[in-house]
């Protein structure tokens, strides 16, 4: 039978992945490897009764081997960031909200440990409006005259990048729908998150944890935005001493929000083993001469090594710095490992994970901060159920340098 235009078939894919060759598929099935070949090629639709052939050796469902190319549905999403015009651009997509967000995975976004699967494919990308864009050029300007070290600054860009980031797209869905809906976005630095991500899914199979790599100030931003269901944070207040909470209350302006403890770890200096400069504190890395390897302005790490240099009033410029900013915490430990920096801040389960010697020289408080209008989704609800799983404690344990204690209590409501 000649084939409809329209028909898709993923058996080429299904096969391989099996390990058969097409004559041993055929062979099983009961027809010419021609047969087989044809089919995978588009130049033949199979009858039913080898349809359902293929389906019964393969392991699968027909619709897995075949579906009409108009089957696939499209959704208007929000961008969360800026895509090439003309490109094939996969996305992943989750529903935060009632709002379709698209998340394109691109660049170091599309990697985990191996390519990330998309949810969908950007057909075409609906541009802002000229006074969005005259709004856009206005606070960038207003940024520009900003004290730079100011925690205004952050709240500024973020609203320039609230801006940025109302364009949308049509999206051509890749998966069945219904699966996207049961999806929750967090975004933070840690990597206790994609080890709370594999325990999720592993607990409730029908769920799916997207988790976007972004240090606190970031991800609570992208928790401003609309575009997270919950933010990770690890920030301390030397002026209240307060973990988290004075940010979340800074930048939560006009919106209601619970902060969720998870746990307080140790972070601190990362040396090679055996200590071989002898550095102890960060007065010591300037007057060895060291050279430590930072995250970008803004960062927990950074602050933090901020704080220590000002409380001993040694200037930032002292500091031998690596030229090259760390991107997360294992960079961090492995510009150590290799020799690349002499020391980098980072947390004791980084330390341990690496070989690496520790320094500790603050506890911070680890906390979720989850929107409270999103708090009753089925998939938040589900999410934050984990923090009382043995399974996901006794994985925290194993890590080492995490307290615990106080796991899955409120510590705030916005």
């Amino acid at each position: 039978m000649k084939l409809d235009a329209n028909l898709c078939n993923n058996l080429k894919l299904i096969r391989t992945r099996l390990g058969m060759s097409q004559q041993h598929l055929a062979n099983l099935v009961g027809v010419t490897r021609q047969t087989v070949g044809g089919v995978e090629s588009g130049l033949y639709a199979p009858s039913i009764t080898i349809t359902l052939r293929l389906a019964k050796v393969l392991g699968c469902k027909i619709e897995d081997l075949f579906w009409l190319e108009q089957d696939l549905c499209t959704v208007e999403a929000v961008l969360t960031k800026p895509v090439p015009i003309g490109q094939r651009s996969p996305v992943s997509l989750a529903q935060v909200g009632g709002q379709w967000f698209a998340y394109p995975l691109s660049g170091k976004d599309a990697f985990g440990m191996e390519i990330i699967p998309a949810d969908g494919e950007i057909l075409a990308v609906i541009r802002q409006s000229a006074e969005e864009v005259s709004t856009w050029k206005q606070l960038s300007q207003e940024l520009d005259e900003v004290d730079k070290h100011s925690f205004s600054e952050q709240y500024l860009e973020d609203k320039v990048q609230n801006q940025n980031n109302s364009n949308k797209a049509l999206v051509r869905l890749l998966d069945d729908i219904d699966k996207l809906y049961n999806t929750i976005v967090i975004a933070g630095c840690t990597p206790v998150l994609s080890l709370f991500a594999k325990v999720t899914e592993r607990w409730h199979p029908q769920m799916r944890v997207h988790y976007h790599f972004a240090h606190s100030m970031a991800a609570l931003a992208s928790l401003c935005r609309g575009e997270v269901h919950i933010a990770g944070m690890h920030l301390y207040d030397p002026l209240t001493r307060e973990h988290n909470i004075p940010f979340v209350r800074e930048a939560l302006i006009g919106k209601s929000a619970v902060v969720i403890t998870v746990g307080v770890w140790e972070e601190g200096l990362l040396v090679p083993p055996g200590n071989p400069m002898g550095i102890k504190t960060v007065t010591d890395v300037v007057e060895l001469g060291a050279t430590i390897i930072t995250h970008g302005v803004g960062t927990c790490s950074r602050m933090l090594l901020e704080q220590k240099l000002q409380e001993e009033q040694i200037p930032l410029q002292a500091v031998k710095q690596l030229q090259r900013i760390a991107q997360n915490h294992q960079d961090i430990a492995l510009s150590v490992v290799s020799g690349s920096a002499d020391a980098g801040i980072s947390t004791a389960s980084i330390a341990v994970a690496f070989g690496l010697e520790f320094i500790p020289l603050h506890q911070s408080r680890y906390d979720l901060v989850i929107l409270k209008e999103y708090l009753e989704e089925k998939p938040v609800q589900q999410f934050l159920s984990i923090l009382e799983n043995r399974t996901f404690k006794w994985q925290l344990e194993a890590q080492g340098g995490y307290d615990i204690t106080n796991i899955g209590q409120v510590v705030a409501t916005i």
